[in-house]
């Protein structure tokens, strides 16, 4: 993730309601709210590395269920 997200996203005949939902998508998928809410609320390194161990399981339930090993 970099510091700095250069987001475009071009409005197609008037339909503004589209280009908010793509600039929201582009927006999670490069993580900036995360990041955000990382930067300004303090966060122990114990909670952190439950955060990221809980995101890891999440990733390998899917990947698993992708692969209809459950």
């Amino acid at each position: 993730m970099s510091k700095r997200a250069n987001l475009v996203v071009t409005v197609n005949d008037h339909n503004i309601e589209r280009a908010m939902r793509q600039l929201k998508k582009r927006s999670e998928r490069e993580g900036i709210v995360r990041d955000m809410k990382r930067i300004i609320y303090f966060e122990p390194t114990s909670q952190k590395r439950r955060k990221r161990h809980m995101r890891a399981v999440k990733q390998n339930w899917i990947r698993m269920a992708a692969h209809k090993l459950i």
